[in-house]
């Protein structure tokens, strides 16, 4: 069995990216070679700094010493402090972000008070923007901004964003790349609202509502009228019924349909109701039930045999994914 030191460049580069950057800093103290490996460019095109507290000028040293040309994905909070009044992510190190990483497409921020951040200071490489729980600026979203802001936005997820409501959602048409969209928790967003903001979002292929306060129902109608294209749906299954998922009979391009529970209410659709609706829809690949309690019951048997055509998959709410650049 080979030791370490017999190990290629190559292999040792592999186990390394698994580890969380304190610890790549530390074994890059081992010796000269590990040193090397470390200083690696290869090695920071995925950070993830959500696993510690850190004072601004950590990650300031983070971004000059190690985050270059080669980062692609950064994750990182907003308690970038020791203190509670010490700054937390400031518009100087999001632009200096777009400086030293002009490859940076996928940047997801946690916990942040983003407030006093203008959307002018993201780097404008970004391809997907992620907010977890974070607080914006009210005027973050709003038409009037500067329609060539982050021109090459493709998705954009709000999961837990209190202030975001009905007017940001209108807002986003000002992201003309814009194709993905996931809203988790945004309980602001009113049915009506939802309705009008998917009209002007027309060309978005990917729709995902999880979590929030609207029925299925009314999205499902929404998604219906406005979003003839679309691809890939994902939702709650609170408030849905046979007729509400009826309304999706013979959408041209929907390939994959995922129903997320755990709310099942009585007026549920059937697996045999499911069936009748999804052999309308001519390119559906992929149907997904997740936290149904359908697995290993007959409603899978039903929907596997009906569906010979389409991967059908039936299980319990899974774990989020440590791989969360993928």
């Amino acid at each position: 069995m080979a030791t370490l030191v017999e190990l290629p460049d190559s292999v040792l580069l592999e186990i390394f990216s698994y580890l969380p950057v304190r610890d790549r800093i530390r074994i890059s103290r081992v010796c000269h070679r590990w040193k090397r490996l470390v200083d690696d460019r290869w090695l920071w095109r995925h950070v993830d700094l959500t696993l510690y507290t850190m004072r601004p000028k950590v990650m300031w040293h983070l971004l000059r010493r190690y985050m270059a040309s080669r980062l692609h994905s950064l994750r990182m909070g907003g308690y970038l402090f020791s203190g509670s009044q010490a700054p937390q992510l400031s518009p100087a190190l999001l632009r200096a972000l777009g400086q030293k990483c002009p490859n940076l497409k996928r940047l997801c921020l946690h916990v942040a008070d983003l407030s006093m951040v203008p959307i002018t200071s993201l780097p404008s490489t970004l391809r997907t923007l992620e907010l977890h729980s974070c607080e914006i600026s009210m005027a973050w979203l709003h038409k009037q901004q500067d329609p060539t802001v982050l021109p090459l936005l493709e998705c954009i997820v709000l999961d837990r964003v209190p202030a975001f409501r009905d007017e940001h959602l209108q807002g986003l048409t000002r992201f003309r790349a814009l194709r993905s969209l996931v809203l988790g928790g945004t309980y602001r967003v009113t049915e009506t609202g939802l309705d009008a903001g998917l009209q002007e979002l027309s060309y978005l292929q990917r729709l995902e509502v999880l979590g929030c306060t609207l029925s299925a129902d009314s999205t499902l109608l929404a998604i219906s009228r406005h979003l003839r294209h679309v691809r890939k749906i994902r939702l709650t299954v609170r408030g849905l019924s046979a007729p509400g998922l009826a309304v999706l009979e013979g959408m041209p391009a929907l390939e994959s349909l995922c129903l997320q529970g755990p709310l099942v209410t009585p007026e549920m659709p059937s697996p045999t109701e499911i069936l009748s609706s999804c052999l309308t829809m001519p390119k559906l690949r992929v149907l997904e039930l997740q936290g149904l309690g359908w697995e290993g019951q007959e409603a899978e048997k039903i929907l596997c045999k009906g569906l010979p055509h389409c991967m059908v998959i039936v299980r319990a709410c899974p774990k989020e994914s440590m791989d969360w650049w993928m």
